[in-house]
């Protein structure tokens, strides 16, 4: 019952007097009563002093989910399971009704079924019936229709195609995550092994608020030998990231630490590695190649300008964007690389020996070596795009392959460069040139006939730009935004290991150039 003053600045219930009580000459005390007999009647009035406050309702407990569906490709939402079974479909009386608009504007619509499949609990068991026409596929394991098959944690549901990822379940009460500080804990959820460096591994990790999907790198100081060398690789990589600002480049999302691990969380891109493409198709079409080669020297150059040198390009620590041939890539694994001062050069041998350039081998003798070392690896790294093996290997010479390099000594397969334009041979063997002196540079590179191509360039830069503005244009893209970056200036508590200069340091990206 609230209170408030009257005009005569007594308090007053807001609650309505009785009809009879307005025919009082006065206000009657607690201890009288209209009928004397020293009990209160339903007309008396008791001072509000003396009431009890009236009790508040009691909140309705959170409910506790069993699991958690979430959705892998745009148009499905998440999905928290409270109740024990849940069906999935075309039809609009399922639980699960596949009805947003991109969903229903998608060529694959009509290969889901109206009700494609059900998830259930039995017990403490979690377990998925497929329904379906066209098939339900768990972990790549088709289920098949009218039978079932236990979900695990992070397991992954395809429909209609096992290619075709739509769904990953979490165990709500299953804890892979212990060993996590409390606050990345309550803020992530962290799923599957997604590939592994030389610092540590990375793992997919899911933000729990907006569900947006970031990559997880895990630096285990205990993985070394000497604690003082993993902390100068993580406090490196961590000043390196805070620093970049390049579509072509992984941006830093977050970071914490514990004693024992160093936890960055990078953003997340859906294509996967270079590595893996050029596996799979063994080798790049040229004009995809020059497309993707054109993004890696921007990015490269890039660095360059702001002092660091990347020290370990390969295709692996290249990432696609999307599955599609043409799309943005990141270059990604700062780990090893180091920042430089004006005329300082790198003594250190490390990095990957298919792609390191000759001087590194020779740098006690010969004093160092320079930025020069990352023109040669994208040498290799166009070699291996383009030719699909890589130049220095066992198999096509007697040499070890350290010897190969120091040599500069390599070969165009035939059969495997007969398509290839002779430009684009000229560009490779300008840049495995063994003296770093006279090996083209970023710069140089750029400037060559083979990237003079306004076509690739003007679709590289539309790529590029789009990705500057996603956040502005995306609406999902945007919530996510506005609801991390609030929480940045929080970071600089979690931040104390890594000294560095203060982000009003930081190089802000230059604007992409305009396609020629």
């Amino acid at each position: 019952m609230s209170e408030e003053a009257g005009p005569s600045g007594h308090s007053q219930s807001q609650t309505q007097s009785q009809p009879q009580s307005s025919s009082s000459s006065g206000p009657t005390s607690a201890s009288q009563s209209s009928s004397g007999s020293g009990t209160l009647s339903s007309v008396d009035t008791v001072p509000v002093a003396d009431l009890s406050s009236i009790p508040e309702e009691p909140e309705e407990p959170e409910p506790k989910y069993w699991g958690r569906m979430v959705p892998l490709i745009r148009g499905f939402n998440l999905l928290n399971c409270v109740d024990n079974v849940y069906c999935f479909g075309r039809d609009s009386r399922c639980d699960y009704a596949f009805k947003d608009p991109a969903i229903l504007n998608s060529p694959r619509y009509k290969t889901y079924s109206k009700r494609h499949f059900k998830i259930f609990r039995d017990g403490d068991l979690a377990y998925l019936q497929d329904l379906s026409g066209n098939g339900t596929w768990v972990d790549d394991t088709e289920v098949g229709k009218g039978k079932k098959i236990p979900l695990n944690n992070n397991s992954v549901v395809s429909l209609a195609d096992p290619k075709h990822k739509v769904f990953m379940y979490v165990d709500m009460n299953h804890d892979e995550q212990p060993n996590f500080p409390k606050e990345f804990r309550e803020k992530y959820h962290v799923t599957r092994k997604i590939g592994s460096g030389v610092c540590g591994e990375v793992r997919l990790a899911i933000e729990r608020e907006t569900c947006k999907k970031v990559a997880l790198k895990t630096i285990n100081k205990n993985d070394f030998p000497s604690v003082g060398t993993a902390t100068r690789n993580a406090e490196r990589e961590i000043e390196i990231l805070k620093k970049i600002d390049h579509p072509c480049l992984i941006r830093t999302e977050d970071f914490y630490q514990t004693e024992e691990s160093y936890y960055i969380v990078l953003e997340y891109v859906e294509g996967g590695e270079l590595f893996t493409k050029i596996k799979t198709e063994k080798q790049l079409k040229e004009e995809i190649a020059k497309l993707y080669f054109y993004q890696m020297l921007k990015a490269v150059e890039y660095l360059h300008e702001n002092g660091i040198i990347h020290r370990d390009l390969k295709p692996e620590n290249v990432l696609l964007t999307s599955h599609e041939d043409e799309c943005l890539i990141k270059i990604t694994d700062f780990n090893q690389s180091k920042i430089l001062e004006e005329s300082s050069l790198m003594k250190t041998l490390c990095g990957t020996p298919t792609y390191l350039a000759p001087e590194v081998f020779t740098a006690a003798s010969t004093g160092g070596y320079t930025r020069a070392v990352d023109c040669w690896s994208l040498g290799v790294l166009l070699f291996i795009c383009l030719g699909g093996y890589p130049p220095f290997n066992t198999e096509s010479s007697p040499l070890p392959v350290r010897e190969q390099i120091i040599n500069g000594q390599y070969c165009f397969i035939r059969s495997q460069w007969k398509s290839v334009s002779n430009a684009a041979k000229d560009l490779v063997k300008k840049l495995l040139v063994v003296d770093p002196v006279k090996r083209i540079s970023i710069s140089e590179a750029l400037q060559h006939p083979w990237l003079n191509d306004v076509e690739m360039r003007r679709t590289a830069h539309t790529l590029m730009n789009l990705e500057n503005t996603t956040q502005a244009t995306n609406p999902a893209t945007a919530a996510t935004a506005a609801s991390v970056e609030p929480t940045r200036p929080a970071r600089a508590s979690k931040r104390k290991a890594e000294g560095g200069a203060e982000g009003g340091d930081t190089k802000r990206r230059p604007a992409p150039d305009s396609a020629p």
